[in-house]
């Protein structure tokens, strides 16, 4: 059973599902748990690495949750640009 869905069609991509509530609450724990963690450990006090490590693990938790939609709505956008593009040279070349 998977928690988190892997493989985003560009339509489903476009909608907000629970995959971003996670990252939201996953980015905003890594970044503050980075934050204390590197000031405590600056300090040399044991539970800053301890902090730390949390921080690291939760940016790798937002990752592996938001980067198969956000790859799927990259390529949507990267094909469209290309489109955009091609569709733009054929306008204003000389003839």
């Amino acid at each position: 059973m998977k928690i988190f869905k892997r493989n985003w069609t560009p339509a489903e991509a476009e909608e907000w599902r629970k995959e971003e509530l996670f990252a939201c609450i996953f980015s905003s724990l890594a970044y503050m748990a980075i934050l204390v963690g590197s000031a405590m450990s600056f300090l040399l006090m044991p539970v800053g690495f301890v902090i730390l490590g949390a921080g690291a693990v939760c940016t790798v938790l937002m990752y592996y949750i938001i980067d198969p939609k956000l790859k799927t709505i990259s390529e949507e956008f990267e094909k469209k640009q290309k489109e955009y593009i091609e569709d733009l040279e054929k306008i204003t070349r000389w003839e």
